[in-house]
């Protein structure tokens, strides 16, 4: 993976809009791991050459860049934070489809199934 895209200083890596927080905030509820944070990554794999990886973690590791929104912390590892940067995660829920969707500005390409991308 490259570093060609630069992280802002003082500015989060990614960003949540409040369905999405509501939505991490009921898991973490219903799991009862109120404690946990969500872990954002990029992993390399998919049809397209990367996809996203979302998980619960209690701690952040060495290396992470953390964010908080409204109470619930959020994980990027340095490898994966400069795919990610200026990424809005959102949560929708309908008929046809439900589920986290990620708003990368880093993305050069996606493929049908949603879940991958090329950057």
């Amino acid at each position: 993976m490259s570093h060609e895209h630069e992280i802002a200083a003082g500015q989060p890596v990614i960003s949540l809009t409040e369905p999405a927080i509501r939505q991490v905030k009921a898991i973490l509820a219903r799991e009862q791991i109120e404690d946990h944070g969500l872990r954002v990554a990029v992993t390399s794999g998919g049809c397209s050459g990367f996809s996203y990886g979302l998980d619960f973690e209690t701690q952040e590791r060495p290396g992470d860049i953390v964010a908080t929104f409204d109470g619930v912390k959020i994980y990027v590892d340095s490898s994966s934070a400069p795919y990610l940067n200026g990424t809005v995660i959102d949560y929708v829920s309908g008929l046809q489809e439900s589920g986290f969707k990620f708003n990368n500005p880093n993305v050069k390409g996606t493929c049908g199934c949603g879940t991958s991308f090329s950057a």
